[in-house]
């Protein structure tokens, strides 16, 4: 079976990489709304995949991505050289930690992640998913203190999370400054309960716009907003 998952406009290399291709991330980096960003960081890149569907949607835009994952930054960097976007895309492979220790001046009008959200609970037996989906609540504090001093002005932080986990992520975004402009609470269905909230934080004191956004109308039947707002990037549309 080909690891190879094809966008319309570029392909995904998924080798090596313990986090394939995902809803979370495909809608995370349609569904992020951020105005004049033209120096963006992806953090924990995975595949690359957020950051080759945000060259696509932001020509002007440079992306950085961080990837501890050796192996898979190596497969991030094939896709991004592969991409007709190469010229404006980076991988680097470390921590986030150490890419604002070498850069500690450099700003970003947006940092995007699909972060590790299940916090201190029961590991998986495979080290990759645990790197990629498994993390404690001190993770959700660098990054967010981190961001905080790596964000312009009017730049944005943009995760998606499990509802729950956002309203801790929320919470500890107060204390660095950084307060919620808008969530997009993703359901699987109409009538569903909420498995994922998109949390876009700035340092604007506003009233948070608040959304609702359903993947399917029914079952194996994806909702017109869906099939919209992915069918500049998803084949099968």
């Amino acid at each position: 079976m080909s690891s190879v998952f094809r966008f319309k406009q570029f392909s995904v290399d998924q080798a090596n990489c313990a986090m394939k291709v995902n809803t979370d991330a495909v809608l995370l980096a349609a569904l992020v709304d951020t105005k004049d960003s033209n120096q963006m960081l992806d953090v924990g890149s995975g595949t690359g995949v957020i950051a080759l569907m945000l060259a696509q949607r932001y020509p002007q835009a440079c992306i950085d991505a961080v990837e501890i994952d050796e192996k898979a930054a190596l497969t991030a960097g094939r896709n991004f050289v592969n991409s007709s976007f190469a010229n404006r895309l980076k991988v680097y492979s470390y921590s986030f930690e150490a890419h604002f220790e070498k850069y500690p001046d450099k700003k970003y009008d947006l940092i995007i992640s699909n972060p590790p959200f299940f916090i201190d609970l029961l590991r998986p037996d495979d080290p990759g998913k645990e790197l990629a989906r498994h993390t404690d609540s001190s993770f959700f504090e660098r990054l967010i203190f981190g961001s905080a001093v790596h964000l312009n002005e009017n730049g944005l932080l943009c995760l998606i999370l499990p509802v729950m986990t956002a309203e801790l992520i929320k919470r500890i975004s107060l204390v660095n400054r950084l307060k919620t402009q808008k969530e997009i609470l993703i359901h699987s269905f109409p009538l569903s309960e909420p498995h994922r909230n998109i949390i876009m934080l700035g340092f604007d004191t506003v009233k948070p716009e608040i959304h609702k956004f359903v993947i399917y109308e029914q079952q194996k039947i994806y909702s017109d907003e869906y099939s919209s707002l992915l069918k500049d990037f998803l084949t099968i549309f």
